[in-house]
């Protein structure tokens, strides 16, 4: 091959090469350091940010069942109880005292010492299971039905050596229906709500690792019979 057919060729080369890269750039175009920022793609989340979870509104409004608390003796009795045990929290015992207030209504009814054991000192439960046995030996059953606690007050707050005691008002409403052996009606009614004022007094020895209260005294009307006092 000749030197001259060797310099055509590269410059054929040349050509073809420019014309390529030419074309690229109109279909791809040319950064010119100008451009905005290409989005980044939404990066995975880990194992612990897929398990964090939304916390409620701190701004909900309160429930229609919140306590009526005011200066006086409970409130003196409830500073007291928070100087012996600094995690105590009214709130969080309020929401406790209504669920258990449910439970023990509830297990009462159903005549499940079980459930009540736990939530009772001796001698409450001694006496809630004096009142089961006496409606079983009578062939009778009790139906319950919580409607709504529509308030609850604090009462009384005392602190006696290292035992809290807090005495808490429920309002409550109540169907309470008690029926014979032949499934006839002998007290209450089935189809009637209630109003029933309940005052319980919770306890708990402040110097406890376990966080429960126990029902330590109540006067429940809802709950014929079944009366203690320490």
């Amino acid at each position: 091959m000749s030197d001259g057919n060797y310099v055509l060729e590269i410059i054929l080369l040349a050509m073809v090469a420019g014309f390529v890269i030419l074309r690229l750039r109109s279909v791809l175009g040319r950064r010119t350091g100008n451009e905005p920022p290409r989005p980044a793609p939404p990066a995975r989340p880990g194992p612990e940010e897929e398990k964090v979870v939304a916390l409620p509104d701190r701004n909900r409004r309160p429930d229609a069942a919140e306590p009526a608390i005011a200066d006086g003796p409970a409130a003196a009795g409830l500073r007291q109880i928070k100087l012996a045990d600094p995690k105590f929290d009214v709130s969080d015992f309020i929401s406790g005292a209504k669920a258990a207030y449910e439970m023990i209504v509830t297990a009462f009814a159903a005549g499940d010492l079980a459930t009540l054991k736990p939530l009772l000192n001796q001698d409450v439960f001694d006496n809630f299971r004096r009142a089961i046995e006496q409606r079983k030996a009578a062939g009778q059953r009790l139906e319950t039905r919580l409607v709504g606690i529509k308030r609850v007050d604090l009462l009384e707050a005392e602190l006696k050596g290292r035992t809290a005691e807090v005495t808490v008002k429920f309002a409550s409403e109540l169907i309470n229906a008690t029926y014979d052996a032949d499934n006839k009606v002998v007290a209450g009614n089935a189809s009637a709500v209630d109003e029933i004022p309940d005052i319980w007094s919770f306890a708990r020895d402040t110097r406890s690792s376990d966080p429960n209260w126990f029902l330590a005294a109540t006067s429940t009307p809802s709950c014929a019979g079944a009366r203690a006092r320490r």
